[in-house]
């Protein structure tokens, strides 16, 4: 299990109202008591933020908001002293506009950075050489260099240019970046957007019925496989266990998995389609069984996540706590690698957000409500936190919940714990099973360790004939281990092994 932080929201250690790198490292315990592997940081390099970091201008320093390389040191160490292992984010497809590569590129037609990026002219009329759409804007991909008189593309915003990854040049670059990174003992990369880094080199027009969708999520080109062949041989090239985890944004779990290649590209791959899944036993079933069949070893490994700072968090989405208890179950039981996005062990919904206080172009700020520590009126924070609160802080922290023992935060620590105590759930095959309609069963087993997984997803109490020899082990709504009665309440799930 990895669990996300997005470093502007989990903890604040100078108290001026935005998460830092030694906050981070004073809540680490947390991470410990919680019974995570690790933690994979959302960026924080030097950046102009215009997008929160993710457009980047030094890909090799600390952004002062955070703190310093040194403090990022110095986590480091807290971390691995404490077994967990650190992922960071890459953004390896284009940069901030501000990054001195960008800033040589557009100086001059003939500078020798200028093809690290990808310029075209524009027609006779000012004509755009295709029709993609950019990512967050809805508008065109390419943006006028007055000075130069060229367009430069940009899948988002126009603050981030695009990577000429054809240029073995910016490939030696980045490799370099990840080395910087994996010299200092990180244990590995959350690539962004890793799919876009390969272009078809024609820049050929969408077709017409896709051409209004950001063109990143439909950028599927084979150039891509051959740089994460390299990517992999570097990163397997370091000593111990390194990972890299790609973001493939995009529309079909079939292309997502084509990013393993033959296991020698991605470790891993988030696969997407799950977390745009309503709350649904047939949907949950259908994504389950693609993920067996495209995910399998010996090359591919499946990876899930319910929420992220991208999208609005699960809890909101499935609408109500005890479905938030129940995914849980869920997340921890599949085969696969989970990915838990920090505050889904207290329930958190997405913040109401006042438009005066809108700052993502993307809409994103519920998602990325401050963390509450405790229940006092700043909630372990400062001053006024960056984002406001998210729904129900004052009950809905980790002090409060971790002294209630029937909490979302407990059963998360011991699912983890029973996880961590178990082959079959950790390692074991997956088999979906029959089930009355509403319901999602499956058992996982791993040499002589057997579990089973029964969620309702119904709003109705349901009769469900298991093995008699199946105990309760765990139950998302608190009760206590013991006989499967042949009954799930609503929205109920639960975790059985043979008693």
């Amino acid at each position: 299990m990895l669990y996300q932080i997005y470093p502007r929201s989990f903890a604040d250690a100078n108290g001026d109202g935005i998460g830092d790198l030694n906050g981070i490292r004073e809540r680490l315990d947390h991470l410990s008591w919680l019974g995570v592997d690790g933690l994979w940081l959302s960026p924080f390099f030097r950046s102009p933020m215009h997008d929160f970091g993710y457009d980047v201008s030094d890909y090799c320093d600390v952004d002062p908001l955070f703190g310093t390389l040194e403090d990022f040191d110095a986590l480091l160490a807290a971390a691995h002293e404490r077994g967990l292992r650190v992922v960071i984010d890459w953004v390896p497809a284009h940069t901030s506009k501000e990054h001195p590569w960008f800033r040589e590129a557009r100086a001059s037609r003939s500078n020798p950075k200028r093809d690290w990026y990808v310029w075209r002219d524009p027609g006779p009329s000012g004509e755009l050489p295709n029709n993609w759409t950019a990512t967050f804007t809805n508008g065109p991909a390419w943006t006028l260099d007055e000075s130069t008189g060229q367009l430069y593309l940009h899948s988002f915003l126009a603050e981030q240019p695009d990577l000429n990854w054809e240029n073995p040049e910016v490939v030696r670059a980045q490799h370099e970046v990840l080395r910087f990174w994996l010299d200092r003992g990180v244990d590995g990369f959350r690539a962004d957007v890793v799919h876009n880094i390969g272009k078809d080199p024609m820049l050929p027009d969408a077709p017409a019925e896709r051409a209004r969708i950001p063109h990143s999520v439909l950028n599927d080109v084979p150039s891509t496989h051959e740089h994460l062949r390299e990517l992999r041989r570097l990163v397997d090239g370091y000593p111990g266990e390194r990972l890299l985890v790609g973001e493939v944004f995009l529309l079909t779990s079939e292309q997502i998995a084509s990013y393993y290649g033959k296991g020698d590209e991605l470790h891993l791959a988030f696969n997407f389609p799950p977390l745009f899944a309503k709350w649904s036993a047939e949907r949950w079933r259908e994504c389950i069984a693609t993920a067996e069949s495209l995910f399998a070893e010996p090359h591919a490994w499946p990876s899930w996540v319910l929420s992220n700072h991208d999208q609005p968090r699960h809890r909101t989405r499935y609408g109500s706590e005890a479905r938030a208890r129940a995914a849980a179950v869920l997340l921890l039981g599949l085969r696969g690698t989970p990915f838990m996005y920090m505050g889904e062990e207290l329930g958190l919904e997405d913040a109401v957000v006042p438009p005066e206080r809108v700052v993502d172009p993307g809409g994103r700020d519920g998602c990325r409500a401050p963390f509450p520590w405790d229940a006092s009126a700043g909630h372990g924070w400062g001053p006024e936190p960056w984002l406001p609160w998210p729904p129900d802080a004052a009950a809905r922290n980790l002090e409060s919940l971790r002294a209630d023992p029937g909490s979302i935060l407990q059963l998360y620590r011991s699912l983890l714990g029973l996880r961590h105590a178990s082959p079959a759930l950790r390692l074991g095959d997956l088999e979906l099973c029959d089930a009355p309609t509403g319901v999602l069963l499956f058992r996982r087993v791993h040499g002589a360790d057997e579990r089973w997984v029964a969620i309702n997803f119904t709003e109705e109490r349901v009769s469900v004939a298991l093995d008699p020899a199946l105990a309760i082990q765990l139950d998302s709504g608190g009760g206590p281990p013991g006989r499967y009665r042949g009954r799930l309440e609503p929205d109920q799930a639960l975790l059985l092994a043979r008693g």
